[in-house]
């Protein structure tokens, strides 16, 4: 049996003191290695929050969560650091890219600041990101001259700079187009098939989501639904 890639138990999350909310009730979830899935649920279901536990943004106030085989709840801020730079990568629904920098030297800042310094190695590997995403010709380019959604591809090649085992998404597309985003999410599944990167997508779109291997739907904390889906071929 393949020991799942990420594993929650229990997981529950709270904030405040004096008035506490509950935001996770007890979460039970397991992601397998490779896995391409959805995560849906109305605003202010736990989505984001739950996202952030499992990229170690936050921390869950009970329960334990397993990350490639690391029990990370007891990890100190170094340690999680460290493993969150090694094992995950994050693309958001605003790319956060430096708009003073090219697509290449936008790749690049998670190696450069990991090592320290740019390298010759991390420039082939960036172009070597960069083609992968569909932009090998716009290496060069500042981030300002791109749009939007050659924009998101590159936070996604910058997302894969350090090999993660698992792309964390929320709402990669929910800035763009309609085509901006069919070709964004086309780029993430590709890269799950050829590079057997495992990724948890959160996302409002039913047409995205069921071009998913699965759909795990969270509301009011609790998963509601969480199916196995036959993706739709588009």
């Amino acid at each position: 049996m393949v020991e799942p890639l990420v594993r929650l138990q229990g997981v529950v999350k709270e904030y405040g003191k004096t008035v506490v909310t509950r935001v996770l009730h007890g979460i039970d979830l397991n992601i397998q290695p490779g896995e391409f899935a959805a995560l849906m649920g109305p605003s202010g279901s736990g989505k984001s929050t739950l996202l952030n536990l499992l990229g170690l943004l936050d921390r869950a106030t009970e329960g334990t969560i397993w990350v490639a085989g690391q029990e990370t709840t007891t990890m100190n801020d170094e340690g999680r650091t460290r493993f969150r730079g090694e094992t995950i990568g994050f693309v958001f629904q605003f790319h956060y890219l430096l708009p003073a920098f090219t697509a290449l030297e936008n790749v690049m800042l998670p190696s450069m600041a990991r090592w320290g310094k740019a390298t010759e190695a991390m420039r082939t590997t960036a172009r070597e990101l960069l083609e992968a995403v569909g932009l090998a010709d716009q290496a060069d380019k500042p981030a300002t001259d791109m749009s939007g959604g050659q924009q998101q591809r590159v936070a996604i090649a910058r997302a894969l700079a350090m090999r993660p085992r698992i792309v964390l998404a929320d709402e990669p597309t929910g800035n763009l187009d309609t085509k901006s985003g069919q070709q964004v999410f086309d780029v993430m599944r590709r890269v799950n098939i050829d590079q057997g990167i495992t990724f948890l997508i959160v996302t409002h779109d039913e047409r995205l989501a069921h071009r998913c291997d699965r759909i795990i739907e969270i509301v009011d904390g609790q998963i509601a639904s969480d199916q196995p889906n036959v993706p739709v071929r588009t």
